[in-house]
């Protein structure tokens, strides 16, 4: 087998996969069983995130090294000053870590910007005003619901200085520790 045509195999290799990824992911939906840690998106790759992202083993990744690597080569091997393996394969190689580290990055940012998360952040909440949905007894624990940023959320509750609130009650979230919530009636 000759230098270019390892080139070519991997250049075919890498796309193929990549149309199938495609089209697979397209028809089928590719929402199948979850993988543990990848949320069931291939292209997580091998992390523990449970949030979609990409990881630099992901398919896509390695697609694009092997695609990367094939096209810089038969590139390199047309070049009369980088015809020969010696040369051509370690100026593949650069070139395709350059190219999936600029996909990656690509990929990272895009994710980053596109990830937005459900759960209001502490700091928006102290001072929000809530309801008791569960009446709350005297020293112990009830529901409240509130609503950050147009999201109704609920949590356990208690009263500041410990009195009872009856459900229905408007209430000030003062505090939070842990997962609980510290509230006192409105005025």
């Amino acid at each position: 087998m000759t230098v270019y045509s390892i080139y070519l195999f991997c250049l075919v290799v890498g796309l193929a996969f990549t149309l199938l990824s495609v089209a697979l992911g397209h028809f089928f939906g590719g929402h199948g069983d979850h993988v543990g840690g990848s949320g069931g998106h291939a292209e997580a790759g091998a992390d523990s995130s449970d949030m979609p992202g990409i990881s630099i083993f992901s398919p896509t990744i390695i697609a694009a090294f092997v695609t990367a690597f094939g096209g810089f080569g038969i590139i390199f091997t047309e070049v009369p000053l980088t015809h020969r393996a010696v040369v051509s394969a370690p100026l593949s190689i650069v070139a395709a870590f350059v190219v999936a580290g600029c996909l990656y990055k690509f990929l990272a940012i895009l994710f980053s910007h596109t990830q937005g998360s459900s759960e209001s952040h502490i700091a928006d909440i102290a001072g929000t005003e809530a309801s008791v949905i569960t009446p709350i007894p005297e020293n112990g624990v009830g529901e409240i619901a509130y609503v950050v940023r147009g999201t109704r959320y609920t949590a356990p509750a208690r009263v500041e200085n410990g009195t009872a609130i009856a459900s229905g009650q408007s209430v000030k979230i003062k505090r939070v520790m842990g997962t609980q919530f510290y509230v006192e009636i409105s005025h």
